[in-house]
């Protein structure tokens, strides 16, 4: 029971993180219908940016932050200067372009480097139980949680988020009725590199940093926005939990080198059973 919990809580902890990548996936692909190849190759590059703020000032929240806005502007100018072109195109030109963004992120990134903790990796115990989770796996959890829940409240209760969501449904009707939908578009994207910031510097620690440390992290991060729902933020969220906890379940009871199969699986198992996502309202239709 003690290690069904340790698994437990540790498993929501990772799947938070996937939660992170899945809802950036989810926000560019509600609005544009792109999937952002490059998206674990931003998060990398921002989270190089941290750590050199990181190392010059002595500051970890300081990093934190300039990673954050980073991630803001660079999700801003990707798709102000090579998205916007090809969102009319067929959809493999913005597949071949985000890949593009990725090889060329990738190839100007650094070495091997190691990224501090936000707290304390010392377990946490309730009473003489260990949790297997400690200080900064919480901070984790946490941090994507207050992400999640300012995004709702901004979708639900601003005339910004009213936009995203009309610019997401329709653009054509929003352009009718006004709605600026080039710069929906792009605060789209920018908000989208800020919560796939959030997830480089939250996950850096546990995988150290490389130029290609994110990319198995945005499959699973791209596993939890399948499971969920490509068009569902509330999926993203609810997919990433699920795929943490499950895969922490393989790797504990079953053996770590089988976590990436058993994504796969997830992966393959959504795609054949439900396509559209658990949380998908969108009816697919055959031609």
């Amino acid at each position: 029971m003690t290690e069904f919990l340790q698994f437990t809580l540790g498993g929501i902890s990772f799947g938070m993180v996937y939660a992170a990548i899945a809802l950036s996936l989810v926000l560019i692909w509600r609005g544009t219908r792109i999937l952002n190849y490059s998206q674990g190759a931003m998060a990398v590059l921002t989270t190089y940016i941290a750590l050199t703020v990181i190392n010059h000032t002595g500051s970890y929240w300081e990093g934190f932050v300039v990673a954050l806005a980073a991630g803001l502007v660079l999700g801003a100018l990707i798709e102000r200067t090579v998205i916007r072109p090809v969102e009319n195109r067929p959809p493999l030109n913005a597949v071949v372009v985000t890949i593009g963004l990725l090889v060329l992120i990738e190839g100007i990134a650094g070495q091997y480097r190691s990224f501090p903790t936000a707290f304390s990796i010392t377990g946490l115990h309730a009473g003489s139980v260990p949790l297997g989770i400690s200080r900064n796996d919480v901070f984790v959890a946490g941090a994507v949680l207050v992400v999640a829940l300012a995004l709702a409240a901004l979708f639900r209760f601003t005339a910004t988020g009213l936009r995203l969501r009309a610019a997401a449904f329709n653009p054509y009707a929003s352009r009718l009725l006004g709605v600026r939908v080039g710069r929906v578009l792009t605060l789209g994207w920018a908000l989208a590199g800020l919560i796939g910031a959030l997830a480089g510097l939250l996950v850096s620690p546990n995988t150290f940093l490389y130029p290609s440390s994110m990319d198995s992290i945005f499959v699973l991060g791209f596993t939890a926005a399948v499971i969920g729902g490509l068009d569902s933020p509330v999926g993203a969220i609810v997919g990433g939990l699920i795929l943490g906890v499950v895969l922490n379940y393989v790797g504990g009871y079953l053996g770590s080198n089988l976590v990436s199969i058993f994504g796969l699986i997830a992966l393959m198992a959504v795609l054949l059973i439900r396509p559209s996502g658990l949380f998908s309202v969108t009816r697919e239709r055959r031609v």
